[in-house]
């Protein structure tokens, strides 16, 4: 497998941890989104979106968008299972990451963001504009989580929601986003106690600045 991302890209690190937690090995190729990488002819030939990452299975099919390639790791290697056997229980995982992956991330978008600048907005406002959405949207995930047994989001092991949860609060440091809530901190602070979520770190990376 080939894992096309880049340090600091949420997404990519969400990929990082799964195929760290599942065991698996993958030849890591860097794109620098910054110096706009993404872009080339190359790489839109096997992501089209021109986004981070994309997975290349050892047969050469081309994966995107990191809730699909996450959910295609843990089906083709199921130990240890990031989504619970339990219906129920599972679309409540999937809510949480989807809530961030859906509903936080996209604002932190260097696209989104430069977007906002091109129609004039000032960047104190742009950081701004991102850090309350940022800020809204951990909100109503930690109400979502309330009830939930630790010291994960869902229990004694980490799902999917917590693989979403880490980079997003790293994310929310980077935008200045006032962490106010001990349950999230909680939860990262047991993934953050796993090689495989401490690995996947940006500044872990080959490539990180």
């Amino acid at each position: 497998m080939v894992l096309h991302g880049y340090f600091r890209s949420t997404a990519s690190w969400r990929v990082r941890i799964v195929l760290n937690l599942k065991g698996l090995v993958a030849e890591q190729v860097f794109h620098h989104l910054r110096k706009g990488e993404q872009r080339a002819p190359a790489y839109l030939a096997l992501n089209p979106q021109g986004l981070l990452p994309t997975l290349v299975t050892d047969d050469g099919a081309a994966l995107t968008q990191s809730l699909a390639i996450c959910e295609y790791l843990d089906e083709l290697h199921p130990e240890p299972a990031l989504l619970p056997a339990d219906p129920l229980a599972r679309a409540r995982v999937r809510a949480v990451a989807q809530a961030i992956a859906c509903d936080i991330h996209p604002v932190q978008n260097l696209k989104v963001l430069q977007n906002l600048r091109d129609l004039g907005l000032a960047e104190e406002a742009v950081q701004s504009w991102a850090a309350t959405v940022i800020d809204e949207g951990l909100d109503a995930v930690d109400r979502l989580l309330a009830g939930s047994p630790g010291p994960f989001a869902f229990g004694p092991t980490p799902t999917l929601a917590d693989i979403l949860i880490v980079p997003q609060l790293g994310n929310a440091r980077r935008f200045n986003v006032d962490l106010r809530w001990p349950r999230l901190l909680e939860i990262e602070a047991a993934c953050l106690a796993l090689d495989a979520f401490k690995s996947a770190a940006p500044g872990a990376q080959p490539d990180a600045e």
